[in-house]
């Protein structure tokens, strides 16, 4: 029986700003979009920031050196930023779903930005939980955060249901025994949480 619900930032519960802005960022540099967002997506993960281990301007700094980019720390950060944008259905689902006795989380690899995005947009509120890698200290690419978030709410991982766009983390989660849904679009997921009798009109 599923107890809680979690979902992730980027991609689900916002557009996918981090992956938006980093192909922006390419074009203006003349890299390739792809291979940048790739880059950057493990280099935030190595050089600590991610896991709360290096500061933001560290982070910077290291990737104008490694991939000759230019522009400032503002510059750059404000390009993935403003590309992430709360998407209201969700929040009224979430809200929803608190309603009907769920618990409802958020479970994202995510730095600082998270906490800066919610001072613009008070999202946070909303949910009972928010587990941000840069605070945990540990990202969705190590199958334990999944064990270990479970237990902070004290519940098995068979009762939590973990809603990502990333089919990878959704695998990693699996592992541990957590329930997902692969997010694609919003129709789908409530026809998804409709089939698992989680949600219903």
């Amino acid at each position: 029986m599923i107890k809680a619900i979690l979902f992730d930032f980027g991609g689900v519960i916002a557009e996918e700003g981090f992956r938006e802005g980093l192909k922006e960022i390419a074009r203006k540099n003349g890299i390739s979009p792809e291979e940048f967002f790739s880059f950057v997506s493990d280099f935030i993960y190595t050089s600590g920031y991610l896991l709360g281990r290096a500061a933001e301007k560290d982070f910077w700094d290291a990737l104008r050196k490694e991939m000759s980019i230019k522009g400032s720390d503002e510059e750059l950060r404000r390009e993935i930023l403003d590309r992430f944008i709360i998407r209201r259905e969700i929040m009224k689902l979430v809200e929803q779903l608190k309603k009907r006795g769920y618990i409802v989380g958020i479970l994202s690899d995510q730095t600082n930005w998270l906490d800066e995005l919610d001072k613009r947009d008070g999202f946070l509120k909303l949910f009972d939980y928010v587990f941000n890698s840069y605070h945990l200290h540990k990202a969705k690419r190590d199958p334990t955060v999944f064990s270990d978030v479970a237990q902070t709410m004290g519940l098995r991982p068979e009762e939590v249901l973990f809603i990502d766009d990333n089919p990878e983390n959704l695998r990693r989660a699996e592992e541990k025994g957590v329930r997902t849904i692969l997010f694609t679009e919003f129709e789908d997921l409530l026809g998804r949480l409709k089939e698992e009798r989680i949600f219903t009109e």
